[in-house]
């Protein structure tokens, strides 16, 4: 009996002393090198969505979450520029049409930050209703990846998203060989 009870100490012993040595976890990856890993994988049909911090965090397969802890639109501004610099894919932007309608009497400063989203995005940007922009990136993530980029913006109807697509084949040429 005193064999085994030495026996069990000798085998639980390291693994207490191994538990009690833990090592500090290592800071996360930064949003950016992380995104600039996946971008490459990425293809048409995939989204990227820059979110609002009330963005709920999805739980599919598919679905993969960054938090940026950044102003939001350096966050919008900083992934657009990488995706543009991507030769294999571009992005068709999607804001919620409700937030044209949300006031500065609603939340004060709305209507810089919307105009620092127009400047960001130019004439790229088409509008949706929310739900119709969330069915549609569903319906992709039960397909393909979504990426979502959340940050610490409190405002509602602000995320933007990004439908991704073939940049060296176009729909017209799609056409020509489907005929």
């Amino acid at each position: 009996m005193k064999l085994f009870r030495i026996v069990i100490a000798s085998a639980i012993l390291p693994l207490l002393l191994l538990s009690c040595n833990r090592q500090a976890p290592t800071p996360e990856k930064d949003w950016r090198a992380e995104f600039e890993s996946i971008l490459p994988l990425l293809g048409h049909r995939n989204w990227v969505a820059i979110t609002d911090m009330a963005y709920p965090l999805q739980s599919g397969e598919g679905i993969i979450t960054l938090y940026a802890d950044e102003p939001y639109t350096d966050v919008l501004k900083q992934t657009l520029d990488m995706i543009d610099k991507a030769p294999h894919v571009f992005p068709h932007i999607y804001h919620d049409t409700e937030l044209e309608k949300i006031t500065e009497e609603m939340v004060p400063g709305i209507e810089a930050f919307k105009r620092s989203i127009r400047d960001i995005c130019g004439d790229r940007e088409t509008k949706q209703k929310h739900e119709d922009i969330i069915r549609r990136l569903d319906e992709a993530g039960e397909l393909y990846t979504v990426v979502v980029i959340k940050t610490p913006l409190t405002t509602a109807y602000s995320s933007t998203f990004l439908e991704l697509d073939c940049a060296y084949w176009s729909a017209e040429l799609e056409a020509a060989i489907s005929e």
